[in-house]
């Protein structure tokens, strides 16, 4: 069903089946279930609570929680503004981000609360209903994108029309709720249908979370897909598996399938309050466009989305900023992409991971690392330029220069001279990437 509101989601289940479960979550070690009556009280409380102290701008460092889960929708419902933060950033980042969000009030570990405190601010006007969710950060400044519980509904309508859950599935939560993906297809794709929600334990219980709550449906991004399948951790019972957040390797869809899981692939962005596609047929990449979203490409190949119940406000206190990625309430996304004969999505690369050479050729980063990825078999790299030179950074690589070059001599035969990888480069450290597993490569390129 289309909701405009958490509260009207909440309560329409509350009323016609209040005795569903609605969260499944693991208390003194045993699985325990909230009802949607149960929990619509208690988002009611919790509310009241947070009306008494009189705040306006919540900064939440989530944790999966059910309290987690509880003060979000709490938090909307009152009115205040909720700004969604990493608690694994370090803390003089978040100290900045607290104040750049005018949070005067903080939810999440007592001890890193207490520790961002200072960072408080007198708070916020006019901040009603709104909630502030990170870009992934592949960029030098990640950006505060304002969404609302209306466009968050209306995401969550999206997907669900297209892949509906019912009230005997189980979608089991283990991403990250300070990400709009895993807000939204994590927790209100399952809320929205109706459908039980298990609150995962995080990322210590990864490898038991499925045995545990035996979901009939999960949400992944591609670095939590790879480990759950090199671990061999699905449980049986799992029926459907919706991949988004970033570029998946094929080997890994298929491999899902494999075991007789039906995979979907999704595509979205954090201005879009989530996705804006679904793989439904054979083809994961081959992506329909969801029922309140009007896709267009470009000349130049980049996807421009009109989707006037999922927009974004804009990005918070940078208007200049979102004038550049919005005109007239379309978005220029920066992906590349284009429809095939059946009208259906395909997503190629982004206009930013391509390196434009002195030679006028344009390599495009995520279609020249997958052709490395096939000949070194994986392993954590990614490709830079230093002046004129294409290098290849690695990071935990055994084989010697030499025995690389010679893995990836069909890829420097088939490219013109500017784009062959000049040297490598011996990375001490990871290579910095985003939650989602996307290279950040402005830091990779600051190192270097």
């Amino acid at each position: 069903m289309r909701f405009t509101s958490f509260a009207e989601m909440l309560g329409h289940y509350a009323e016609q089946t209040p005795d569903a479960p609605a969260l499944r979550y693991e208390e003194g070690g045993a699985v325990t279930e909230m009802t949607y009556e149960e929990l619509a009280e208690a988002v009611e409380r919790c509310a009241a609570a947070l009306r008494a102290e009189g705040k306006t701008c919540l900064g939440v460092l989530p944790d999966g929680s059910l309290a987690c889960v509880l003060e979000i929708f709490a938090a909307v419902r009152t009115g205040i503004q909720v700004a969604l933060l990493d608690g694994n950033l370090p803390t003089q980042v978040l100290s900045g981000l607290v104040t750049y969000t005018d949070a005067d009030a903080l939810w999440g570990d007592a001890e890193l609360c207490g520790e961002l405190g200072e960072a408080l601010t007198g708070g916020v006007q006019n901040g009603a209903g709104r909630l502030l969710f990170f870009t992934s950060g592949t960029t030098e400044r990640s950006k505060a994108v304002v969404l609302t519980e209306k466009s968050l509904c209306a995401s969550a309508y999206n997907g669900g029309s297209l892949l509906p859950l019912s009230a005997e599935d189980t979608l089991l939560c283990m991403l990250p709720l300070g990400h709009v993906f895993g807000f939204v297809c994590g927790l209100l794709w399952g809320l929205s249908c109706g459908a039980c929600v298990a609150l995962g334990r995080g990322p210590r219980h990864y490898i038991d979370d499925c045995l545990f709550f035996r979901p009939t449906a999960l949400s992944v991004v591609p670095t939590l897909l790879s480990f759950l399948l090199k671990q061999n951790l699905f449980n049986d019972g799992l029926r459907l598996l919706l991949v988004g957040a970033g570029d998946c390797p094929p080997v890994l869809l298929e491999s899902a399938r494999a075991m007789g899981v039906r995979v979907c692939f999704g595509y979205g962005l954090t201005e879009t309050s989530s996705g804006v596609a679904l793989s439904l047929g054979d083809d994961p990449y081959a992506m329909t466009v969801c029922p309140d979203d009007t896709i267009t490409i470009a000349p130049d190949g980049e996807i421009l989305i009109d989707t006037r119940t999922c927009m974004m406000q804009g990005y918070y206190k940078w208007p200049e900023e979102t004038n550049t990625v919005l005109s007239g309430g379309v978005l220029n996304t920066g992906d590349l992409g284009h429809f095939d004969e059946n009208g259906c999505l395909h997503v190629t690369g982004r206009k930013k991971e391509m390196f434009v050479l002195s030679d006028g050729t344009k390599l495009f980063l995520p279609e020249a690392e997958a052709e490395l990825r096939a000949m070194l078999g994986g392993g954590d790299f990614a490709l830079a330029l230093r002046g004129e030179q294409i290098i290849l950074a690695v990071h935990g690589e055994e084989r010697s220069d030499e025995e690389l070059f010679r893995v990836i001599a069909p890829y420097q035969k088939n490219r013109p001279r500017s784009q062959k990888v000049a040297r490598i480069s011996r990375q001490v450290a990871p290579l910095p990437r985003t939650p989602t597993g996307k290279v950040k490569r402005w830091e990779l390129n600051a190192r270097l």
